[in-house]
């Protein structure tokens, strides 16, 4: 698939307030600081269409993005360890969950994993969220460049195991960089795929 558009639509805390349009959404989330804005970035071929900071926990919102006008992504806040106050924490959680467990649209979600870090419990018990609430998902390992590929290969290998312990069957995992745009295709091709299936049922 290829990105002949992307724009920002609008950015808020409440699932009400989310877009009407009754088109598909991919929703993008990860542990704060996962490289989830270069990502989005990198996927739509704009520098600065997602807001990237060295500082954790910057996105805040629900931000919809309309890709080619026929599908949205969602950018939802980090979970995990954002320098916000607990309060603050607290209500990201309320509608991270509320997007959720209430957003028809939402087609399926896209974990994004630092791979340079051996399975840590703030994913593994987000999954686990997932799982329980029937929420679609799919993995994602962000910065991949960073790692030889056997290395790579063992860390994604330990997050398998872990998820073969309870689960019948891993979620799709890709592999991805937002440096050297490995993945991009494979993910971009993924998304589609479902998009023109679910068009072609309607």
């Amino acid at each position: 698939m290829k990105i002949k558009s992307a724009e920002f639509v609008i950015s808020n805390s409440l699932v009400a307030k989310c877009p009407e349009d009754r088109i598909p959404e991919y929703a993008f989330i990860g542990r704060s600081n996962v490289g989830k804005s270069s990502l989005i970035n990198m996927l739509t071929n704009k520098k600065n269409l997602a807001k990237t900071s060295g500082r954790p926990g910057k996105t805040q919102l629900i931000n919809h993005f309309i890709i080619n006008k026929e599908w949205f992504l969602v950018d939802l806040p980090g979970y995990g360890y954002a320098r916000v106050s607990k309060k603050s924490k607290k209500t990201f959680q309320k509608f991270i969950t509320d997007y959720f467990e209430k957003r028809e649209q939402m087609v399926c979600a896209f974990v994004l994993i630092d791979s340079r870090h051996e399975p840590l419990k703030v994913d593994l018990d987000f999954m686990e969220w997932l799982g329980t609430n029937q929420v679609p998902f799919n993995i994602v390992f962000t910065k991949a460049d960073k790692l030889k590929p056997e290395a790579l290969k063992r860390n994604i290998a330990k997050y398998q195991e872990i998820l073969l312990e309870t689960w019948e069957e891993c979620p799709r995992c890709f592999t991805t960089s937002s440096s050297d745009y490995s993945g991009k295709e494979e993910l971009l091709a993924y998304i589609h795929s479902i998009t023109e299936s679910m068009e072609k049922e309607n």
